[in-house]
């Protein structure tokens, strides 16, 4: 609750003097959708005027004229535009007015108005009293500034009311993640109104940017594209700058939170702060994206969060991804690059006067500490149309995000004498199902348009062609295979043969796995194949835990034929390398015996499917009145199991609107296992 009063001493009786000040905080929260905000300042946003009352000591007299002055920062100065004076009634060239509203002898109103370019953050607001030639001044008190998405001047103006209630005002979230095949829902609670709000500026002033020049920083904080960057480098810990989080992607996490317990920004932002502004351990990409998404919304930025499914990082920036299998189909880790099942990152609306109007609108933001960027692990702003369009030459880091959606991806063989062979190159397996959550409901939305053309269609290769002359600084031809980022894979003979995976049944989390490798000859010519199979558990970053089944067979085939091959992979195989992300991937390298070495490879990703949380609800939920809600999960293992079939809860909503409701379950075998369900809280 915003405190309507605060209260002065005048320092002489005679002059005139505010002795206490209404900062009119209903009027103003509702006029400026701040109203959910749970700081004690006013909190209002730019380009829009809000209200004051001042009641003072006295009637104002003739000769007497009023003004005000607002200041921002450590060293406020007109020439960094974060101190501005003025008038009543007056236009300065700060953008700053003022004006007097009905009033009486007691009291007068105010309204006070921001350009819609002022830097946000915490103002001082100071009164000036003129008479005659004296100044005197009476500092008011504090309020605290935001972008305004519903300001057509503001540079992130939205002009969709949903969208603006989507992607400024909605606490709740739904993050994409699973594979390309298999995408899952998860729940994620962003709170940006939940005392959040003077975490999200002490996290501008605790940053690398401020600490080398913090009057320029702060001059510099009403472009929504440098705040994005700068809270882009401070959701990480990677750069010594009291970031939020500190990533972790394998091995232990004893003692600190696996990344999986996290449902929602608040809890980790309070620690965060509980812990003196140290890292948070551990984090990873949805983790990052989420408390990012809170800090920005809660600034005023419109932002969602999007999913790319087969994402890529390209360490040497040439588009093109290489993955290594030995001759028996095992991965090996020993490529820089990498493709993950999926990336989340961030897109932010706002306009690119720097770019031009063309690329306007979403912008990537990816806190995800991957690659340095001018020295400091931040990501963007990348305009998702210069993304599209191969220009990788634009700000910020458009050729590292363009290569997360459209690099190849090669795959080579490395025998035992350390020679390599490239035996695939997909031209199409990166950047697929990019997702968002839907305006108004947890539906998915497939952007993956936005981002890049049809795979395989002229403009696409067009595109490709024009990303990678701009690397190269030369011409590509479409028929170019020298460079390791070309499309071609003519230099590759084909094996004559085709092959995949396909399961047998769902794979569930506790069941044995049952799969069919479907081999078909498409030749006329009898083929002798010999097949290496090997299946791994991994991370969703693709990186292998640990090695769960290796075999070996034969077949024939006859000309034009096609036979299966039965897999299967026991509970008792792969239940203990399991990690929370409960994935799988089989290979498969097919050799063409008497062929000069021909191969095929094939490979697929399994995830593991649990048994459903169910959450039974009343079919009505009233604010302010207790609800029993009932929740049950059955063991899916083929063994005991320290968990209860079914728990009662009790909890009292406290606000009307949808409410997200988490549940996320572990016992002694596994841990993480996660439900949601969105309630409509109905008004008293």
């Amino acid at each position: 609750m915003i405190s309507h009063y605060a209260f002065f001493l005048a320092s002489r009786p005679d002059d005139l003097t505010p002795t206490h000040i209404s900062w009119q905080p209903s009027v103003n929260a509702a006029n400026h959708h701040t109203d959910r905000y749970a700081n004690t300042e006013l909190t209002v946003r730019r380009g829009q005027a809000f209200a004051i009352t001042l009641y003072f000591n006295r009637p104002r007299q003739n000769g007497e004229s009023l003004g005000f002055v607002t200041e921002i920062g450590p060293s406020p100065s007109e020439s960094h535009r974060t101190r501005a004076v003025f008038n009543l009634s007056e236009a300065g060239g700060s953008g700053w007015s003022a004006a007097q509203g009905p009033s009486d002898s007691a009291a007068i109103n105010f309204t006070i108005s921001s350009p819609a370019n002022a830097v946000i953050g915490r103002y001082n607001l100071t009164l000036r009293v003129t008479s005659g030639n004296q100044i005197f001044s009476r500092y008011l008190g504090q309020f605290v500034l935001l972008f305004n998405p519903w300001c057509p001047g503001d540079d992130v103006y939205m002009s969709n009311e949903n969208e603006r209630q989507e992607y400024v005002l909605n606490e709740n979230g739904i993050i994409f993640v699973g594979n390309a095949r298999y995408i899952e829902a998860r729940g994620w609670y962003y709170g940006q109104f939940q005392d959040l709000l003077n975490i999200c500026l002490t996290m501008l002033d605790l940053s690398l940017y401020y600490r080398q020049d913090p009057a320029m920083d702060v001059s510099r904080r009403g472009d929504p594209k440098y705040v994005g960057r700068v809270i882009s480098s401070m959701i990480n810990g990677n750069d010594n700058d009291n970031g939020v989080l500190l990533g972790k992607w394998q091995g232990s996490f004893h003692s600190h939170e696996n990344p999986s317990r996290w449902d929602g920004s608040v809890v980790i932002l309070k620690k965060w702060r509980q812990d003196n502004y140290r890292p948070v351990q551990y984090g990873q990409c949805w983790v990052f994206a989420g408390v990012m998404c809170t800090v920005l919304r809660c600034l005023g930025i419109p932002t969602r969060l999007v999913s790319n499914f087969n994402s890529a990082h390209d360490v040497d920036r040439n588009l093109s991804i290489d993955k290594y299998y030995d001759s028996s189909g095992r991965s090996l880790n020993i490529s820089k690059d990498s493709t993950w099942d999926y990336h989340v990152w961030n897109e932010s609306w706002f306009i690119r006067p720097d770019l031009g109007r063309a690329y306007n609108g979403w912008q990537v933001l990816d806190a995800t500490p991957q690659e340095q960027s001018r020295g400091i692990f931040q990501c963007g702003p990348a305009s998702v149309l210069a993304i599209k369009e191969g220009e990788v030459g634009l700000d910020y880091d458009t050729l590292f995000v363009y290569s997360e959606v459209n690099a190849d991806c090669n795959r080579w063989i490395v025998y035992n004498d350390g020679t390599k062979k490239r035996v695939y190159c997909d031209t199409e397996i990166i950047g697929r199902s990019i997702s968002t959550k839907a305006v108004g409901s947890n539906g998915r939305v497939d952007i993956t348009a936005n981002y890049k053309y049809p795979e395989g269609s002229s403009e696409e290769r067009q595109v490709y062609r024009k990303a990678l002359a701009k690397i190269l600084g030369t011409s590509v031809t479409e028929g170019r295979t020298d460079s390791p980022g070309g499309r071609s894979a003519d230099t590759m003979r084909n094996p004559g043969i085709a092959g995949k995976f396909k399961l047998a049944e769902p794979p569930v989390f506790g069941k044995d796995i049952n799969l069919v490798l479907v081999l078909n000859n498409l030749s006329s010519e009898r083929k002798s194949v010999r097949v290496d199979m090997s299946a791994s558990t991994i991370l969703y970053t693709r990186r292998t835990v640990a090695e769960i089944l290796k075999a070996a067979t034969s077949v024939e085939l006859g000309p034009k034929q096609g036979k299966h091959i039965r897999v299967k992979i026991p509970y008792t195989h792969y239940g203990r390398y399991l990690t929370t992300d409960k994935r799988i991937q089989v290979t498969a390298l097919c050799e063409v015996m008497r062929s000069n070495g021909l191969k095929l490879l094939v490979e697929k990703t399994i995830i593991l499917e649990d048994t459903n949380i169910i959450i039974k609800l009343p079919r009505r939920v009233v604010v302010n009145r207790a609800v029993s809600l009932e929740i049950s999960y059955a063991n899916p293992l083929p063994e005991p199991v320290s968990l209860q079939a079914a728990e009662i809860t009790t909890f009292t909503p406290r606000r009307a609107g949808p409410l997200q409701l988490q549940v996320d379950f572990s016992c002694d075998k596994f841990s993480h296992v996660k439900g949601f369900v969105t309630i409509a809280v109905a008004p008293a």
